[in-house]
């Protein structure tokens, strides 16, 4: 993150004697990311973080690859993932490539007998469906319907769900995501053309401090594998941090959307970056106001980049037979645009109420066999008169 946050009780100094009431002391932690030069967090603990008291069994969520040479455009029935009782399991690789993976998840249990910690990657939940509590060691977030959580990687958390019914599009990032340079100056702050700014972006207001002793579970994901580690203490025993590494909130519905006299690019949809991917937010907004202006899309092709769009809500203008919880796929190197007939239907709409999340990767994606047991084969067929 590019801003500072602090929450609960902290030494006037780092790297310092800070003691307990009784006259122990708290454990620091540096919690970073990038060796000692991207963002971090200084933490102090009730106990050491560093108490294993064993590694269990371990099992591989590598995705299994149906087309890895992938051309042709796909359109995914999101909502035909099948719900799980268990948050892990329920978490279905559909897109991937080197780095990041798509994932869709229907869970319908809080975490109860475990914690979690995704050493690879970033994450992005998109909450498509349900409300609920992101527990971490950093910090709670309640989280509704059209909210990002972002959880870097390293966070300790858990997801306790008000509902059973949940739907959850996933980004794992294995490259920090960021707010878009082009939104910010040289402090990090975020400029007046931002389409959000500070006072959207939610932090962890609750920290839990636990001191207890015990066998307590966390499922660590580290190279394509789950591992079972027991700790000796409880994993949020955090007093106080301070610091740029921590998870936060955004809601969908907080994006600002520019438009203009015509249509404008898909970056002016951009919300999160890394060095290998986009995250864009498409929502309600007026369309372009020029006269003669064309509020389709226009054809265009994704040269360098693969072009993932997951439809959450509202009317897509553009494609014919799309429904909530779809995903698109449309691969480097092939021309996409509006579907037969969308142009001609677009024009003189005064306004769009779609809501879409994309996905813009600069390495090809690879198609999962997930993805091929709700995949439409003739999708790429749409085209054509």
């Amino acid at each position: 993150m590019p801003f500072y946050h602090h929450l609960g009780k902290i030494p006037s100094k780092r790297h310092t004697i800070f003691k307990k009431p009784n006259g122990d002391l708290y454990y620091e932690q540096l919690f970073g990311t990038i060796g000692f030069d991207g963002m971090s967090s200084n933490l102090y603990h009730e106990h050491r973080p560093t108490q294993v008291k064993e590694i269990g069994k371990h099992y591989s969520v590598a995705p299994k690859i149906a087309k890895a040479n992938n051309i042709q455009s796909y359109k995914l029935r999101g909502f035909d993932v099948k719900p799980e009782e268990d948050y892990l399991e329920s978490r279905k690789i559909v897109l991937t490539n080197s780095d990041c993976n798509i994932i869709l998840a229907a869970p319908k249990l809080s975490q109860e007998q475990y914690f979690y910690k995704n050493t690879d990657a970033d994450e992005v939940l998109f909450i498509h469906k349900g409300t609920g509590v992101l527990r971490t060691h950093l910090g709670n977030l309640t989280f509704k319907y059209g909210d990002y959580l972002v959880i870097p990687r390293g966070v300790i958390y858990k997801i306790e769900f008000d509902t059973m019914d949940n739907r959850l599009f996933i980004v794992e990032s294995y490259q920090p995501i960021y707010t878009p340079k082009r939104y910010r100056n040289w402090f990090g702050q975020l400029l007046e053309h931002s389409p959000f700014c500070e006072r959207d972006i939610r932090r962890p207001e609750e920290l839990e401090t636990h001191s207890e002793k015990g066998d307590f579970v966390i499922k660590v994901k580290k190279q394509n594998d789950i591992f079972e580690m027991v700790y000796a203490t409880h994993p949020f025993d955090v007093v106080g941090y301070d610091g740029y590494n921590y998870p936060y909130a955004f809601s969908i519905h907080d994006f600002e959307p520019i438009t203009g006299r015509i249509h404008q690019p898909p970056p002016v949809h951009q919300t999160f970056e890394t060095s290998a991917f986009v995250i864009c937010s498409f929502v309600p907004r007026l369309y372009d106001y020029h006269p003669e202006s064309i509020p389709a899309p226009y054809n265009h092709s994704n040269i360098d980049s693969d072009e993932v769009l997951y439809y959450v809500d509202g009317d897509f203008m553009s494609r014919n037979d799309v429904e909530a919880g779809y995903i698109s796929l449309h691969p480097a190197g092939i021309p996409h645009g509006p579907h037969p007939g969308a142009v001609e239907r677009s024009i003189g709409k005064t306004k769009t109420e779609e809501l879409a999340v994309m996905v813009d990767t600069f390495k090809p994606l690879e198609v999962t066999e997930e993805a091929i047991q709700i995949g439409d084969d003739s999708y790429y067929k749409s085209w054509l008169d």
